[in-house]
């Protein structure tokens, strides 16, 4: 293989995360920004797991689509990708959520009266919370919901790459989560996903962004360590249906 063409392999998955970070910005928080009041709570739920599948089948044969940090953080902890595979994940979807955002806030700023300062869909706590739920509530409720959303991806994808109904249970786990915690604290589950949107609408948005950086990743790492025991890499397993024990994948994958 020449030279460019192993350029060009490398960068692809880094490039993929990117536009899937982005895309998932501007269509699923676009969802809450542009449409919430007409779709509602449900509709922002549909969105954001109706985006998460889309973008599984599209991108998942590329770069696995994980399109957020915790889950390239559980990915990491789980040794299916190596660290630097992971940090060029890390800045790729960064990046990625905060040009989707940039795109996001032009369109919103075409509709006269939408207020975007302190809010364009970003997460918060207290009185940034439907519900005023506390900071603590927030803490736990976003660790719980990442882990649910990354142990989800762990369990349906045996190495990297998405493929066969994987994309569908991750997409329903996005959706599930989000109709949970919309009224609680808006939804983050997601680093990249906050960063991006909370950048550009300022005030207690970036004061609380601390807080949907550090609960999702501690969530992540919380479901890899446990899925390691439900699903040990190097163990049998059992398929409940038939009752005879397999072999689960030996080697770690990662994608070239």
């Amino acid at each position: 293989m020449e030279k460019t063409e192993i350029s060009t392999v490398l960068t692809r998955p880094v490039v993929s995360e990117f536009l899937g970070t982005l895309l998932l910005v501007f269509f699923a928080v676009g969802s809450a920004v542009l449409a919430g009041e007409y779709i509602g709570t449900f509709g922002i739920a549909l969105a954001f797991g109706f985006t998460m599948v889309a973008l599984a089948y599209a991108l998942g044969p590329v770069s696995g689509s994980q399109l957020n940090p915790a889950v390239t953080l559980g990915m990491l902890l789980v040794r299916r990708i190596t660290l630097r595979t992971a940090a060029e994940y890390w800045i790729a979807q960064v990046v990625g959520g905060i040009v989707g955002a940039a795109l996001l806030f032009l369109v919103a700023k075409q509709v006269p009266g939408l207020q975007t300062h302190a809010s364009f869909g970003t997460n918060g706590w207290g009185d940034r919370s439907a519900v005023h739920l506390n900071l603590g509530g927030a803490f736990v409720v976003e660790m719980v919901m990442t882990f649910l959303l990354v142990y989800v991806w762990l369990a349906v994808t045996h190495k990297v790459a998405v493929i066969g109904f994987g994309g569908l249970g991750i997409g329903l786990a996005l959706a599930t989560v989000h109709l949970i915690g919309i009224p609680l604290d808006g939804t983050s589950v997601n680093p990249a996903r906050s960063i991006g949107p909370a950048l550009f609408a300022g005030g207690a948005a970036i004061t609380q962004l601390w807080l949907f950086i550090v609960a999702p990743l501690i969530g992540g790492a919380l479901a890899a360590a446990v899925h390691q025991v439900t699903h040990p890499p190097h163990e049998p397993f059992l398929i409940a249906d038939e009752g005879m024990p397999h072999n689960a994948p030996t080697e770690p994958h990662e994608p070239i």
